[in-house]
């Protein structure tokens, strides 16, 4: 089983105009919901992969169990522990032909017996489980809480794998635990090291500190430049960006990380191509990827022998 995290889900409320103006009422031209979190989005990507898969975290109020309605209706099974004062986070995404403003929420406040009950669902987890940290974390949580979380299962059970995508010491806290996969992009990477890294020949040096401190596999994305992979075994690869009209980034990276997993078992190379297909997909797309969408543009990617290279 496939466990996902996420400390803080959200819904996405999406309003088209046809232009902004402060100060003043607008009226939408279309409206739309999503309920996401970073993983969230791994796990409704896993349901279009037929993987099933549990997500955890918080939920509070009727944006809360709208969230969970939501996306238990799409496939994915929950276990989220319920925040008893507050509601889940709205985020207000307003595009219009000036350009896209976002306001987001900063959801419910996690107290003691909201985390004890959060611990509580971790104790389903077994043993060849794979659990996804992903996202920010609230105020009200320690900033070393994806380090807790991991050693708390480790405590329990010595044989389950960690996902991690997230960024600076939340990521960094985690090396110690041997992730299977962290997911950082080029930015965030080179966040970390205090560098600015442009190409895949840049990223290279730099994912390869990270596994050295301990993570198994190092995916790299880059949005349209493509992304990199220091696998299990040390060998680095670069996959080209799949070619199509971008619509929407959001949860692009989130798809990716699904894809790599659901590909995974086929080998680090097939991983990176179903990742880049299921990013490419929810990149094309106006809301996460579908199924049909993800398969043909794996097909495109593994016809063509010069999409993936091995670099030096």
């Amino acid at each position: 089983m496939i466990y996902t995290v996420t400390l803080n889900p959200a819904v996405d409320y999406v309003v088209q105009l046809p232009a902004f103006t402060a100060k003043t009422v607008n009226r939408t031209a279309g409206e739309q919901l999503f309920f996401g979190g970073k993983g969230i989005n791994v796990s409704l990507i896993l349901a279009q992969l037929e993987i099933q898969s549990t997500a955890l975290g918080f939920c509070a109020g009727f944006t809360g169990k709208a969230i969970a309605d939501g996306i238990e209706k799409k496939g994915v099974k929950t276990d989220f522990a319920e925040v008893k004062d507050g509601f889940s986070r709205i985020n207000v995404k307003i595009k219009s032909s000036g350009g896209e403003t976002e306001i987001n929420g900063q959801g419910p406040t996690i107290d003691s017996e909201a985390l004890e009950r959060f611990y509580a669902t971790l104790d389903n987890i077994a043993n060849g489980d794979i659990v996804v940290l992903a996202g920010s974390v609230p105020k009200s949580l320690p900033q070393d809480i994806y380090e807790n979380i991991i050693k708390y299962i480790i405590s329990r059970c010595d044989n389950v794998k960690f996902v991690v995508d997230a960024c600076g010491d939340l990521l960094l806290k985690t090396l110690c635990c041997k992730p299977l996969l962290i997911k950082p992009n080029n930015h965030e990477l080179g966040e970390i090291f205090g560098v600015r890294l442009k190409t895949a020949q840049d990223v290279i040096p730099y994912a390869k500190k990270l596994k050295e401190a301990g993570a198994e596999n190092v995916l790299v994305s880059m949005a349209g430049d493509g992304s990199l992979l220091i696998d299990s075994f040390g060998k680095a690869y670069f996959c080209k960006a799949c070619k199509g009209n971008v619509k929407n980034s959001v949860g692009a990276g989130d798809s990716m990380l699904a894809g790599f997993l659901a590909g995974l078992s086929d080998g680090s190379k097939n991983a990176l191509l179903m990742g880049t297909a299921s990013g490419g997909a929810t990149a094309f797309s106006d809301d996460l990827a579908v199924k049909k969408d993800i398969l043909f543009l794996y097909e495109k990617l593994r016809a063509d022998e010069s999409t993936v290279t091995e670099m030096i």
